[in-house]
C-alpha cells in the first residue's frame, strides 16, 4: 500500500504543493520508536529472567546442585535406616540380655528415643525450598546421636558390672537363711495368706521357716548390716542387710543377734538365731527379699544351696494356701 502524500494550497501560486516533513520531526519519531522498542525489549528480558522458560548457566548449575543434594539426603536417610536397625538390635540385646544378666533395670524406650524439647534447634534451617527435608534429616541424625550416647553409657555400665561380676554374684541373696536339716517345716510362703491373729487374708511379703528357738540364721548374700534392732513394728528383733545392686534382705522374730549395725557379712555367716519376738505365733524366721525397693518372692533365690528336687518340694509347700505365723 503506497504511502499517503499530503498537500497544501499555495495562495501565491494558486496551486497545490506537497507537504515535506521536517527532519527534526522525523528524527523524533525514529527516537521515540527506538526508545519504545528498548523498553519493550527490557521488560520482555526481565519477564524471561523470572520465568522457567529461560535458564541461565548459573540456574542450570544450581538446579543440578539441588538435585544432587536431594539424592545425597536420600542416600543419607537410607544409611540412617540401616543404622537405626542395627542400633535397635543392640538396644534389644542390651535390655533383655546384658542388663537382665546383671540384674540391672532396662532403659525405657521413651528415654532412649526422647526428642529435644524447649528451644527450636533448627530455626536457621527454616524458610528454604527444601527446609522440611533438611530439618527432618537433621532431627533424625540428632536422635540417633543421642541414642548412641545413651547406649555407649549403658555399655560402660555393663562393662563395669562385668568387672564386678564376682561381687554381684556374691551379693545376690542366693541361699536359704535356715538349713533344711534344721527346719521343722515350711510354715508359709509369699502371697496372700490368713493372718493368725485377725484371721483375715492379707499379703504375706516373705517366707516363714519353722525351727526351734536358737536355730542359727545365715546371711543369704554378702552385704552390710543396716539394722539389728526391734524398731520395726511387729517384726520383733530383726536384722536388715543391704547387699548392694538393689538387694536388701530382712530376718525377723529373732531370739538374739550375732551382728551389729555397720558390720560387713559374707554369705553363710551366722547373723542371729530363730525366736518368736514381736508379732509371732510360734518360733520361726520370717524372711523377706527386696529388689530396688520392691518386695519379691524369696523362693526365686534359693539356687545356691538346695537341689532341684528340694526346690520343687519347697515351692509346693510355699504355694499352699495356709496360715502365716506372723
Amino acid at each position: 500500500m503506497a504511502k499517503k502524500v499530503k498537500y497544501y494550497f499555495d495562495t501565491e501560486s494558486l496551486a497545490y504543493r506537497k507537504i515535506k516533513p521536517k527532519l527534526s520531526k522525523k528524527l523524533g519519531y525514529i527516537g521515540l520508536f527506538l526508545l519504545s522498542s528498548a523498553l519493550f525489549g527490557f521488560l520482555c528480558f526481565v519477564v524471561l529472567l523470572n520465568s522457567s522458560y529461560l535458564e541461565t548457566p548459573k540456574d542450570r548449575l544450581q538446579a543440578r546442585e539441588i538435585e544432587t543434594m536431594k539424592l545425597r539426603y536420600a542416600i543419607l536417610n537410607k544409611k540412617m535406616e540401616q543404622i537405626e536397625e542395627v542400633l535397635a538390635d543392640v538396644e534389644e540385646r542390651d535390655n533383655n540380655i546384658y542388663r537382665a544378666y546383671f540384674n540391672t533395670s532396662p532403659i525405657p524406650a521413651e528415654q532412649r528415643k526422647a526428642g529435644f524439647g524447649g528451644v527450636n534447634r533448627y530455626k536457621e534451617l527454616e524458610g528454604f525450598d527444601n527446609s522440611e527435608l533438611v530439618i527432618n534429616t537433621s532431627k533424625r541424625v540428632d536422635v540417633i546421636a543421642k541414642e548412641l550416647a545413651i547406649q555407649s553409657k549403658s555399655l560402660d555400665e555393663i562393662l563395669k558390672l562385668a568387672k564386678e561380676k564376682n561381687k554381684l554374684l556374691s551379693a545376690i541373696p542366693a541361699i536359704q537363711p535356715v538349713k533344711n536339716e534344721q527346719l521343722k517345716h515350711m510354715a508359709s510362703g509369699f502371697g496372700y495368706r490368713t493372718d493368725p491373729f485377725t484371721k483375715v487374708r492379707k499379703m504375706h511379703e516373705g517366707m516363714d521357716f519353722t525351727a526351734k528357738t536358737g536355730t542359727p540364721i545365715f546371711a543369704t548374700g554378702d552385704g552390710v548390716v543396716v539394722s539389728a534392732d526391734n524398731s520395726k513394728s511387729g517384726y520383733g528383733n530383726h536384722i536388715e542387710i543391704n547387699h548392694g545392686y538393689g538387694y536388701l534382705t530382712l530376718y525377723a522374730h529373732l531370739s538374739k543377734y550375732k551382728v551389729k549395725r555397720g558390720q560387713r557379712v559374707k554369705r553363710g555367716d551366722v547373723i542371729g538365731y530363730v525366736g518368736s519376738t514381736g508379732r509371732s505365733e510360734a518360733p520361726h524366721l520370717h524372711y523377706e527379699v527386696h529388689k530396688d525397693g520392691k518386695v519379691v518372692n524369696p523362693i526365686n533365690f534359693y539356687y545356691g544351696n538346695i537341689s532341684a528336687a528340694e526346690y520343687v518340694v519347697i515351692s509346693k509347700l510355699a504355694n499352699q494356701e495356709n496360715q502365716s505365723l506372723d
